[in-house]
C-alpha cells in the first residue's frame, strides 16, 4: 500500500520518507548504511513504535516488544536486498523472498477511512509488518518493479519508486540528494573557472 497521496514531509519524527512506497522507506531506517558507522533508527523498541506513526499505518505506538524490533529489523534487511536485487536487475535471494511472503502472509490491517483521511486499524504490530511486506511484495513482484530507483547521491543508499514522466528521477529528493549535488556541480565550475 502507497503511502497517502497527500503531500506529507519527507522527514517525519526523525524518519525520512522519500521513497514514495513503505517497503522501500522501512530500509531508510538504517541511516548512512554504505559509511563505515551506520546509525540504526530503530535502535528501540519506542523507535518501530515511532515509525509506524510517523509512517501513517498507526495512530498511536503499538508498542512493539525486543522480538517485535528483531523480526522489523529482519524483514528491513531482507526488503533492503530484494530492491537493491532489483535495481541491479538480479535474481531475488530465497532467503528474502521467503521472509518478505511469510509476513505478507499475515493479516493486514483494515483500512478505515477517518476524519483526516486514511487510517489503519487492528492487528498490532504483526498486521504492521504484514502491511510493509505486501507493500514489498507488489512493488518488487508487480510493473511498478522497473521504476524502482538508487539514490543517485554520493553515499546515499535510499531506494525510490521514480514517478516522474520521464522515468529519469537520480536522486531520493531533490532538496536533499538532489540539492548537494548541484550544489556541487556549481562549486566545481566556479572552481575551474577561476583557475588561469
Amino acid at each position: 500500500m502507497p503511502l497517502p497521496a497527500s503531500p506529507l514531509p519527507d522527514t517525519r519524527d526523525g524518519f525520512k520518507f522519500r521513497s514514495g512506497r513503505l517497503a522501500l522507506d522501512l530500509p531508510a531506517t538504517l541511516a548512512a548504511r554504505l559509511k563505515a558507522e551506520p546509525r540504526d533508527l530503530l535502535a528501540t523498541p519506542r523507535d518501530l513504535g515511532r515509525w509506524f506513526v510517523a509512517a501513517g499505518l498507526a495512530t498511536r505506538d503499538p508498542r512493539p516488544t525486543e522480538a517485535d524490533l528483531a523480526e522489523a529489523r529482519a524483514l528491513r534487511e531482507a526488503l533492503y536486498r530484494l530492491a537493491r536485487a532489483c535495481v541491479r536487475q538480479e535474481p531475488f535471494a530465497a532467503a528474502d523472498r521467503t521472509r518478505v511472503n511469510r509476513w505478507a502472509a499475515e493479516p493486514p490491517p483494515a483500512p478505515q477511512l477517518g476524519p483526516r483521511g486514511l487510517a489503519w486499524t487492528g492487528g498490532g504490530v504483526n498486521a504492521l509488518l504484514a502491511a510493509v511486506a505486501r507493500d514489498g511484495v507488489e512493488l518488487l513482484g508487480g510493473p511498478l518493479a522497473a521504476r524502482v530507483r538508487a539514490c543517485a547521491g554520493e553515499g546515499c543508499s535510499l531506494f525510490f519508486l521514480d514517478t516522474s514522466r520521464s522515468g529519469r528521477r537520480r536522486w531520493c529528493a531533490m532538496a536533499a540528494c538532489g540539492n548537494k549535488e548541484k550544489v556541487g556541480a556549481f562549486r566545481k565550475r566556479w572552481r575551474e573557472e577561476q583557475e588561469p
